[in-house]
């Protein structure tokens, strides 16, 4: 499965229809895995707030492996700041090639050895928008999202979030920000109301004081420590509680 860097991460290659898809993989280092979960990146890339991600789990006795979306345009990774580089790369985005990711890195892990309900996926910024997708086109042990955009509004391709979220197959967490510029409160509370309708469990956690980003600790100007320690406990707990505990095979 690759060599971990000094960080704990490997890069590995995963198949998808549209070629070789790069990878973050970390793997626990002293026990047989609890499950899999797919890591789903930020607007900016596989970052080194991605990476840690996976590290973290994997230390919490998960396999975490975060797919590059961005392959088809060479897997760049941006600045916080480079909105302007940013932007044009997310527009390539489709659903079409985000089903053919989402497809290759559920083979990769069941050919690991985890079936669906072993595996979960978490997702930050654009990435927790895809995270509620994953939840409904397959029956996964559970999802959650960090501040996941496209709520009223579709983003590539796919229908609203208020839209999908009863279709949702999956147990889904959804963690979200009201200092959002981008994702209002009222939107995140009509996406509650839409998952609730879902045949599976749901939840919606709101932080009063949190913006956009506020999970990641490698941006100073909206990182909440706060907000952030209770999105990760709320995170593992949720895993805790839907993903079987059957072993891989």
């Amino acid at each position: 499965m690759g060599t971990p860097t000094d960080n704990g991460v490997a890069h590995v290659d995963i198949p998808t229809a549209d070629g070789a898809m790069p990878a973050a993989l970390a793997v626990p280092s002293h026990a047989q895995p609890r499950g899999a979960v797919v890591v789903i990146q930020e607007a900016f890339g596989i970052t080194s707030h991605i990476e840690s991600i996976c590290t973290r789990l994997a230390s919490a006795g998960w396999l975490a492996v975060a797919p590059a979306l961005y392959h088809r345009e060479g897997s760049p990774v941006f600045a916080y700041d480079d909105f302007a580089g940013v932007l044009p790369v997310m527009q390539t985005l489709s659903a079409a090639g985000i089903d053919a990711d989402l497809d290759g890195t559920f083979q990769f892990l069941a050919d690991s050895g985890f079936a669906p309900k072993q595996c979960a996926t978490v997702g930050f910024c654009m990435g927790g928008t895809v995270s509620l997708y994953a939840g409904t086109r397959m029956a996964l042990g559970a999802s959650v999202t960090f501040y996941g955009g496209g709520v009223a509004a579709g983003r590539f391709g796919f229908p609203p979030l208020i839209e999908l979220a009863p279709t949702l197959r999956t147990p889904w967490l959804g963690l979200y920000g009201d200092l959002d510029k981008g994702i209002p409160f009222a939107d995140v509370d009509l996406l509650r109301e839409a998952a609730a309708t879902a045949a599976v469990p749901t939840e919606v956690v709101r932080s009063a004081d949190a913006d956009h980003g506020f999970n990641c600790d490698d941006r100073a100007a909206v990182f909440n420590a706060a907000a952030a320690a209770d999105g990760w406990q709320r995170t593992l707990a949720w895993f805790d509680r839907f993903i079987t505990s059957e072993s891989p095979r």
